[in-house]
């Protein structure tokens, strides 16, 4: 069973910048990609951004291009998610999601909304809350 936790959260004026973090333990093999998702109240769970575990490829909501951007540390089995240049509307609580199967990454399909896709995620942390207010 793969674990997750995520840290990094807080509170933030607008403008600035934070830095979240996934770790991964237990059957740290058995994943391919993980995501970040968040969730704001009253609204559903979006995907904000993905990348694959062996070719770093990433994908990106267009509400957070330019602004955030993952990256990931196999040997340290953590993905990380820096948020600059945050706005209000990125208020919301942040989880990271894994994904055991692996995926056409390249496929339009994928590109467009496969990544995106909370079914496709069965491993998820229990989130961390980011705030972004004056």
């Amino acid at each position: 069973q793969l674990q997750l936790v995520e840290s990094g959260g807080g509170l933030v004026q607008p403008g600035g910048s934070l830095r979240l973090s996934c770790a991964a333990s237990g059957r740290t093999s058995d994943y391919y990609a993980i995501a970040w998702f968040r969730q704001a109240p009253g609204k559903p769970r979006e995907g904000v951004s993905c990348i694959t575990k062996t070719d770093g490829i990433t994908y990106y909501a267009d509400s957070v291009k330019g602004r955030f951007t993952i990256s990931r540390d196999n040997a340290k089995n953590t993905v990380y998610l820096q948020m600059n240049s945050l706005k209000p509307e990125d208020t919301a609580v942040y989880y990271c999601a894994a994904d055991s199967l692996r995926r056409p990454y390249s496929s339009k399909w994928y590109i467009s909304e496969g990544w995106r896709t909370t079914r496709a995620y069965d491993s998820w942390g229990r989130g961390t809350q980011v705030t972004v207010s004056s």
